[in-house]
């Protein structure tokens, strides 16, 4: 799984944002491909975890069979939190759980390149099945 090594702050406070001015706002970093020939581009808002980025990593890679080469174009670097089952409200805010990464629209996921056509659009479908946002291919001009 992907994890920071060393944090800065522990705990991040919450983004309050209205949904709607969310899905407005694009993407404007990370938004044409730049290693492989192939991509995975994600379409709306979404908080990535490590271990669902891990799990398209997994899929993808089961399905290419040691050819081929794959980048992985986002970092989980955001902490969440959340309080353990049954604990009243208050008492502050809970431990850290894991990491995410905060995906806008038009930002590329995964890279892939080394393959046939068939079998990189194959492995990039598994991986956005993974995912819990809507995705589409994209391929280089």
């Amino acid at each position: 799984m992907l994890l920071p090594k060393k944090v800065k702050h522990r705990k991040w406070q919450s983004a309050r944002r209205k949904p709607e001015r969310m899905l407005s706002q694009l993407e404007t970093r990370g938004t044409t491909l730049s290693f492989g020939s192939f991509g995975l581009k994600a379409l709306e808002y979404a908080r990535i975890t490590s271990n669902q980025i891990e799990s398209a990593r997994k899929a993808m890679s089961r399905a290419i069979k040691k050819t081929g080469k794959i980048w992985i174009r986002i970092f989980p670097d955001r902490p969440y939190t959340a309080k353990a089952p049954e604990v009243p409200m208050g008492k502050g805010k809970g431990d850290p759980e894991g990491y995410c990464f905060e995906v806008y629209p038009g930002r590329v996921l995964f890279e892939i390149d080394g393959i046939p056509s068939e079998i990189a659009i194959e492995c990039l479908h598994r991986a956005g099945d993974k995912l819990p946002v809507r995705t589409k291919i994209v391929k280089r001009d």
